[in-house]
């Protein structure tokens, strides 16, 4: 298959990318405007890349159909990758940002946006330096015709991935996930509570002189819309799934032969696509399960010919997410994988729902002790105990995450589980889980920093004991 959104070397200008054909996607939105684009993106069946699936074009229709008729809704590019296991908007962005960029001038004409902010990581050096050239050039060219077009540098915590999160932060807040209804998120702070943006009166078919809502898409989502509109829905779903059409951007890493990033159709097997990245596990091994992030239960081996799509990934009891799978083979202590999961989402827990961070980190502390071999039996009923509570309340997805995983490596591993409990196992080394920092050589380089990280988010030599969340009323 021909990659359709993943060029196979970086695109240098956006002369280049025009000369390509880049631009058509454009000028074809321009000319069918706002309802138009939106059927076109609605019939293509496109979903969004960031984990969710939910469809792009009702997505867009509904913020279409909230706006204000006195502020003029933002499109935000959600460029703040940092789910451990994936690379792929990152390398997107290093080899196209003139296409993801192209995609969300669509949006911005399809909903009436008069700026588009792409928020990325102050840490992403590589490709917020890309995207500020690609920015300029299209300035330059007065190809935006008008529109803002703004680079946001923000945290390198994972909550600042999180939707309404990354919006705090943008509006200049901390990256506390807020509860609002779906697409109803404004970027400026509104009001005299300058903590609880999630309280704004947003516009409405009812209220048409309130805030507008925001549209905020993944980099993968916004690179496929080009296309759809330069070659039409049919196109668009000649590959994939009825359910999941079009490619899937894939990051494979863990305990294969090599790591990479590749695009595939929709209902590529899994297995297909770690041996066509990966080159399969290492000589006299064999994979026993894959991990989806930290976001979705692991597949075991008997599972690894599923197809890569939304429905598949569901039925088989785990989940596609951003489509960035961590391999592990026979020689992996699972049992030290639920515990570096554990800590990764127990110290990245914001605190503003006391369950997720208080028995988050009580199941990172018994996990790293079960990995060890220093605890017991009854350890096992208290992590059981704390994984029914751990999402009590939960406003964003993190602490439902901690569940899925744990329970899935309790589920699908009892007798690592039980030896490490009896004291017959011997230690497992720790097993590291953070962000990608780049691929050098065919090898992810992980965020090995992410271990100094206190659960208050500093770097300091002791916790503080607070939850981030205490310090709600900092500015970010």
């Amino acid at each position: 298959m021909e990659p359709r959104i993943l060029d196979p070397e970086p695109v240098e200008s956006l002369a280049a990318y025009l000369e390509a054909g880049g631009g058509r996607g454009l000028d074809v939105a321009r000319r069918l405007g706002p309802i138009g684009i939106i059927d076109h993106v609605e019939a293509s069946g496109l979903r969004g890349r960031g984990g969710a699936g939910f469809s792009t074009g009702l997505k867009w229709r509904t913020v279409a159909e909230n706006l204000s008729i006195t502020v003029p809704p933002t499109v935000v590019v959600n460029a703040a990758e940092g789910e451990p296991g994936t690379f792929k908007d990152r390398t997107l962005l290093r080899r196209n940002p003139y296409k993801v960029l192209e995609g969300a001038l669509v949006a911005a004409t399809a909903v009436g946006a008069d700026r588009v902010i792409v928020a990325m990581k102050a840490s992403f050096v590589t490709e917020v330096a890309r995207m500020r050239s690609a920015m300029a050039e299209v300035g330059a060219r007065a190809w935006a015709d008008g529109l803002e077009l703004v680079v946001f540098e923000g945290p390198s915590h994972y909550l600042y991935g999180e939707e309404t999160a990354l919006l705090e932060v943008v509006a200049g807040r901390q990256p506390f996930p807020r509860i609002a209804p779906p697409f109803r998120h404004g970027v400026e702070e509104v009001g005299a509570d300058t903590v609880s943006a999630a309280q704004v009166t947003m516009a409405s078919e009812d209220n048409r002189s309130a805030v507008p809502p925001t549209l905020v898409n993944n980099v993968e989502t916004l690179a496929n819309v080009p296309a759809i509109l330069a070659e039409g829905p049919d196109w668009y779903r000649s590959v994939g799934t009825p359910e999941s059409p079009g490619t899937i951007v894939c990051t494979i890493t863990g305990r294969t032969r090599r790591h990479g990033v590749a695009e595939f159709a929709m209902g590529t097997p899994l297995r297909e696509v770690i041996e066509a990245v990966g080159g399969g596990p290492a000589p006299g091994t064999r994979v026993v399960a894959v991990m989806s992030g930290v976001a979705n239960p692991l597949l075991p081996e008997a599972l690894l010919d599923t197809p890569l799509s939304y429905e598949a990934m569901e039925a088989a009891g785990a989940g596609l997410g951003s489509a960035g799978f961590i391999v592990y083979d026979d020689t992996t202590d699972l049992v030290a994988v639920a515990a570096g999961v554990s800590r990764f989402l127990a110290v990245e827990s914001c605190g503003q729902c006391t369950p997720c961070k208080q028995d988050g980190r009580t199941l990172a502390e018994l996990l790293d002790r079960l990995r060890a071999s220093t605890t017991d039996e009854h350890a096992l009923t208290v992590i059981g105990d704390k994984l029914t509570t751990v999402a009590d309340g939960a406003r964003c997805y993190l602490a439902t995450q901690h569940q899925l995983v744990v329970e899935s490596v309790l589920a699908l591993f009892p007798e690592q589980v039980r030896s490490h409990a009896a004291g017959e196992a011997e230690a497992a080394p720790p097993e590291l889980i953070a962000a990608i920092l780049d691929l050098e050589d065919g090898r992810a380089v992980l965020d090995e920093g992410h271990l100094d990280k206190q659960p208050d988010w500093t770097f300091d030599d002791v916790d503080s004991g607070q939850s981030p969340a205490d310090r709600i009323d900092q500015r970010a």
